[in-house]
């Protein structure tokens, strides 16, 4: 298959790009000493995921059980599901195991240990679970000095016989990182999660408790971390694509992108400056992390089919199925000469998970212009 027997809008790998930054990743790992697990929930996508398996890393994260499912139906076993588990889901963790998953649960509260341990119990099971530790006030998790970090290291290893759960270690994710965009201010966020986790994990450690994890890890902290003492594995995911906000962040080149869109334009607004495209936010995304960083793209950066920047050019607007191209430089002459009806261009996302969702298959192509079709999980 060529690009031009592709149907418009679809999502696109370059897989050369994909395959550099899977070697970077893993390459920063192995320097820094420490077993890499990567997030599969930017692509969903099981030849993405052998790749980085085949590159080195050890097990994988994931943020649905549909995606622990599909990923151990593939043959991954060794699977995080890093998301607060709650009781009504504990049927399909407990049926993921028994059928010979090595899925590990995380929770942050002690209420939802309590439902773990007792479910577990109750079924002769006992899961593996996580402390999330927040390390940077982001989203969730049990900051490193509560108390109730202890109560809930306690409630996971009870007695320390078999009771429906097991204290496995602990795991933190500094989202903030992505608000940062110099490489001091990303390093010193690196430390204060390494600290932050390994702190929890010595107090656990004090305790009487085991702790043999010690998991931290974003794309932005991942690549700046200067050192990983006391780390036993580190997570990321947005960096096998990479994407327009993590170029803003500033630890990418816009040339390190390996996903887009390929769109057609399908008309034009002369006297805006506008093309139309095929590519609306049914195909973007509503995602405009962009928005509040140094540089805006819009609703996405337009190239060329052959990767050549689309100067003056924006996605400025997103319809259900349309997106605004505007000429917000205002040169260039006539829109509908410049891009006439049945152009083909590439947009590159913001964030490539939220615009890989919109996308049932990946269209992955080779340097030599062959593209072969992987597809894509959904739900939850």
């Amino acid at each position: 298959m060529t690009l031009d027997q592709i149907e418009t809008p679809a999502a696109l790998i370059d897989r050369p790009r994909m395959e550099r930054n899977i070697a970077r990743m893993q390459s920063r790992m192995d320097t820094l000493g420490v077993a890499f697990r990567p997030h599969v929930k930017t692509t969903k996508c099981v030849e993405v995921a052998r790749a980085q398996r085949d590159a080195g890393a050890r097990g994988i994260t994931v943020s649905t059980l549909k995606e622990a499912e599909q990923f151990f139906a593939a043959g991954f076993s060794d699977i995080l599901y890093a998301v607060g588990i709650v009781a009504s889901k504990l049927p399909r963790a407990l049926a993921l195991r028994r059928a010979g998953c090595d899925l590990k649960l995380i929770v942050d509260n002690l209420e939802a240990a309590q439902a773990v341990a007792e479910f577990g119990r109750a079924y002769g099971e006992t899961f593996e679970v996580w402390i999330e530790i927040d390390t940077d006030g982001h989203r969730s998790g049990v900051q490193p000095d509560e108390s109730r970090l202890l109560d809930i290291g306690r409630m996971l290893h009870g007695d320390g016989e078999p009771h429906g759960a097991r204290l496995g270690g602990v795991m933190t994710h500094a989202g903030s990182s992505y608000d940062l965009n110099t490489p001091d201010a990303l390093a010193a966020l690196a430390e204060q999660e390494r600290a932050g986790c390994v702190r929890a994990a010595g107090r656990l450690r004090d305790a009487g408790l085991p702790c043999d994890v010690v998991s931290v890890g974003s794309t932005p902290t991942a690549l700046a971390a200067r050192h990983l003492e006391g780390v036993t594995e580190v997570r990321a995911g947005v960096y096998v694509f990479f994407d327009l906000v993590m170029r803003n962040v500033g630890v990418c080149a816009t040339d390190d992108l390996a996903l887009s869109v390929l769109t057609t334009v399908i008309g034009h607004q002369v006297d805006k400056g506008w093309a139309i495209v095929d590519a609306g936010w049914m195909a973007m995304s509503r995602d405009r992390g962009t928005a509040k960083q140094t540089h805006d793209y819009g609703y996405g950066q337009a190239r060329m089919l052959d990767g050549a920047p689309l100067d003056g050019y924006m996605l400025t607007g997103a319809n259900q199925e349309h997106g605004i191209l505007a000429n917000v430089d205002h040169r260039g002459g006539d829109v509908s000469v410049h891009l006439p009806v049945g152009t083909r261009l590439l947009i590159l996302p913001n964030h490539a998970c939220a615009t890989g969702a919109q996308f049932p298959v990946y269209y992955a192509r080779s340097e030599e212009g062959e593209v072969v079709v992987w597809g894509r999980f959904y739900g939850w």
